[in-house]
């Protein structure tokens, strides 16, 4: 059934002593359109569209514009994977404000050197790997090569920047999706702005690609087609807040070698929304932006409350950074690569600050074993960064992870395990460190593989 029939046959089976079969022929001679116009969207009865779900995929777009697409908390999915897949060939996404400008020629010319090096890191990374790790009698030639390969890759996937294109797939309520159409609208990136206008587009009409041809005439999800407007509240709200922290903030520098891992347990709900609403339009450390806002009068914390609610919608939900009460809040370190990796945790409320170079690159220790730091480090630094498109993989960003012990147990020990990426193994062990430091009797229960325990033929 189309997402909406859906919606409305359970609907309807929630609020009738009716079967199911009973529902479904209701729907049959019946318009979900007027339904959920009238309960969902005039109403407020938002469960409802928990109720239908759209399978939907993107192709070749950015990976820029994935991160975009997968920042949306009840979001189930998957995307091209950097550690098993070449690169190379892919090909590079122009984002609309640079292509046919004057500026387009060096943006192409600045991507093709990278995949170039790309390219290069990774047959050498290889060639190391194969010198230092032996194949096994007992392991046959093609899964050692695989192996090696995606081990490669693992190296090879920092000179990746954020203007090369992969494809992903979701799975999502239409409750989720007119949430995520509606806040990639309002993105201050044009790609992701025209994608969201290409999924209304694509709910308007009947199905691309279809199991059975024949049962597939009618449009994917028409009524929300219509009311996924852009969440303009949301963008303007952390653009006042970004303002006020512009305004009322002493500068702040940003060091050359932040702490990987931070845990902060706050017990001030107040001070935790305002220090995480000024977190994320800042380069600041969570930790400091705490102790600063705790030290606050009530006065000046309410003013960065009411400026970040001010002019929001009767039916809009607050802002992701008023979620709060979570007793681990792991401020995190890392470079892109990874942060793409434990992004897909969604059991946890993740704010990420805006883009910048300003915490340098991470060098994988297999890149100064091989001897190719020089190369690295030269293809590095001659990346001219004019557009966050072409930010490499190995750029750190600082993010906000705030989840309960479950959740931080669950990370620690799945994203340590030896067939994971070495760098977000690191960060999964600093979080059961940081645990064992907090809470003794709580952090011996996180099974955390330790990250010098190493198999490089294990994938």
């Amino acid at each position: 059934m189309p997402p909406e029939k859906s919606a409305y046959a359970l609907a309807r089976y929630s609020r009738s002593p009716d079967s199911i079969r009973q529902s479904l022929e209701w729907v049959r001679t019946h318009d979900e359109k007027a339904f959920l116009e009238s309960y969902y969207f005039q109403y407020g009865h938002a469960s409802i569209a928990d109720l239908g779900h759209a399978i939907f995929c993107f192709e070749g777009v950015s990976e820029l514009a994935a991160i975009e697409i997968e920042d949306e908390p009840l979001w189930d999915g998957q995307a091209k994977s950097s550690r098993y897949q070449d690169f190379s060939k892919a090909g590079v996404v122009t984002p609309p404000e640079i292509a046919g400008s004057p500026a387009e020629p060096a943006y192409q010319q600045a991507a093709g050197n990278l995949l170039d090096a790309y390219h290069q890191l990774h047959q050498r990374a290889f060639d190391f790997l194969a010198e230092r790790t032996p194949r096994p009698d007992t392991m046959k030639p093609e899964p050692y090569r695989r192996a090696l390969h995606a081990r490669a890759y693992d190296v090879a996937r920092y000179l990746l920047f954020l203007g090369i294109p992969t494809n992903l797939g979701q799975v999502a309520s239409i409750r989720t999706l007119e949430k995520q159409m509606r806040r990639l609208g309002a993105s201050c990136y044009a790609e992701v702005r025209e994608l969201a206008g290409e999924m209304a587009q694509a709910c308007a009409k009947p199905p691309e690609c279809v199991w059975d041809p024949a049962t597939a005439t009618e449009p994917l999800a028409p009524t929300l087609a219509r009311h996924a407007d852009p969440d303009l509240y949301s963008q303007q709200s952390r653009s006042n807040v970004a303002a006020w922290a512009a305004a009322n903030l002493a500068a702040f520098t940003p060091e050359a070698q932040p702490a990987s891992v931070d845990l902060v347990r706050p017990t001030d709900p107040l001070h935790e929304i305002v220090a995480t609403l000024l977190y994320a339009v800042t380069p600041r450390p969570f930790r400091d932006l705490y102790d600063d806002v705790s030290a606050w009068s009530p006065a000046r914390q309410r003013e960065v409350l009411d400026v970040a609610v001010q002019g929001r919608p009767r039916r809009d939900e607050l802002l992701r950074e008023f979620r709060s009460g979570y007793g681990f809040v792991f401020d995190i370190v890392t470079d892109i690569g990874a942060y793409r990796d434990l992004h897909r945790h969604r059991r946890a409320i993740q704010i990420r600050q805006p883009y910048t170079t300003a915490l340098g690159y991470e060098t994988p220790a297999l890149v100064t074993a091989a001897g190719l730091e020089d190369f690295y480090r030269q293809t590095l630094q001659s990346a001219p960064v004019t557009t966050p498109y072409l930010l490499p993989f190995a750029t750190r960003l600082r993010c906000l992870f705030k989840m309960d012990f479950a959740e931080a147990e669950y990370i620690a020990r799945v994203r340590s395990g030896v067939k994971g990426h070495f760098s977000y193994r690191q960060i999964a062990w600093l979080m059961k460190e940081r645990l064992a430091e907090a809470i003794p009797d709580l952090g011996r229960l996180v099974e955390a593989t330790p990250p010098w325990v190493e198999d490089p033929l294990e994938r």
